[in-house]
């Protein structure tokens, strides 16, 4: 019998600054970009209560709550706290994943045999509180989907525990918008069917919600039945990723090193927002017919957004090539990787820019990596 530990740092990008500031204790803060295209991040709970939320223009925000002050946050102070509770959780629990900067799982599964996971749970986040400062929500069930809803309706400084064969009565009076994978979109598209509560998705026939959402529909109907066989995946910090191609004909066209160079940024930046991390330096590489190799790379701020990596990996290519030299082989390299939801470094960018991004995600997630690309790559496709 599986027991499965989900951990939740309350509000951390707001708490992080409220560490650094006591002064911003008790009021309205918003963590995001100021100006005309500026974006909330992270909102705190006095903000909340006059209707600010993440993705939300500033300006709009403001209008709401104009005493609110907003910051436009720290990547380097919110990776640090986040390390420091991934490092005490890794001391204590031998299997768990991390899922983002501030969100974790543990696999507890037979514990109980030598001591109680809910005072397992207890005292882990006592630590993390003692240690960090941070303040910790969890919820605790059989599978993840509902150990992770239950933090949520835990919430703030919260603990839920939900019996084994009670998960299915548990979320059933729950909008389905707090089930794991209902974006938007999928909002929209259940609401459209008549259904809002997840006691109503429960009772829908799989070929119905297949016909409407495709493969997505029929893991949101385990999900709302409390169904979810996924493991805990083993932590491992990983620090790059990275895409290189080898030409089956060495080549000058600079039109077609170009557009490659473009399709492998893409396909990076939606693995970066796929993994929910940020990176903050890119390298090209170029290798010459010859087996002459050279590389550049340069600094950036914590970024996964493609309009941002692009260009300077143009920028960092064309100061490579030499023309006239035959290329064998072209290669991307996104490096400093920290984990952080996809808005959070949006703060300069509008909001329609953000959903243009969410958008073509799920697309590439639903019909596969290659079912969009830039209008430029498609004629040299190969």
């Amino acid at each position: 019998m599986r027991t499965i530990l989900h951990l939740d740092l309350d509000s951390f990008f707001i708490s992080v600054e409220r560490l650094r500031n006591s002064r911003l204790n008790g009021v309205p803060v918003i963590v995001g970009g100021t100006g005309d295209r500026g974006v909330v991040a992270s909102c705190s709970y006095e903000a909340r209560q006059f209707g600010v939320h993440s993705a939300m223009p500033t300006r709009m925000a403001l209008r709401l709550c104009p005493h609110a002050i907003v910051l436009n946050g720290d990547h380097e102070a919110y990776s640090n706290y986040s390390q420091l509770v991934t490092d005490i959780i890794a001391s204590q629990v031998p299997l768990f994943e991390k899922a983002s900067i501030d969100e974790f799982y543990a696999d507890f599964s037979g514990l109980e045999r030598f001591y109680g996971t809910a005072l397992f749970a207890d005292e882990l986040c006592m630590r993390i509180r003692r240690e960090s400062g941070l303040p910790v929500s969890f919820g605790l069930s059989e599978n993840k989907t509902v150990s992770k809803v239950a933090t949520g309706e835990s919430k703030p400084l919260g603990r839920m525990i939900i019996q084994h064969g009670s998960e299915a009565g548990f979320l059933a009076p729950l909008s389905v918008r707090k089930l794991p994978g209902v974006g938007e979109h999928t909002w929209q598209t259940l609401r459209g069917m008549g259904v809002e509560k997840i006691s109503t998705l429960q009772q829908i026939p799989e070929p119905l919600l297949f016909s409407a959402l495709g493969r997505n529909g029929l893991n949101l109907h385990r999900k709302a039945l409390g169904i979810d066989p996924s493991p805990v995946e083993p932590y491992n910090e990983q620090k790059s990723i990275s895409a290189e191609e080898t030409f089956a004909t060495d080549t000058t066209d600079l039109r077609f090193l170009e557009d490659t160079l473009l399709r492998m940024c893409t396909g990076l930046c939606f693995s970066l927002r796929n993994m929910r991390k940020l990176s903050a330096c890119i390298s090209v590489k170029i290798r010459y017919a010859d087996f002459d190799t050279h590389s550049k790379q340069r600094s950036i701020a914590y970024t996964a957004a493609d309009h941002q990596m692009v260009p300077v990996a143009r920028e960092l290519f064309r100061s490579l090539y030499q023309k006239r030299l035959r290329v064998r082989l072209l290669g991307v390299r996104f490096s400093n990787l920290v984990h952080g939801q996809y808005q959070i470094h949006m703060f300069d960018d509008s909001v329609e820019k953000i959903r243009l991004y969410q958008a073509i995600d799920r697309m590439k997630d639903r019909f596969g990596l290659h079912c969009i690309a830039p209008a430029a790559t498609l004629k040299t496709r190969k």
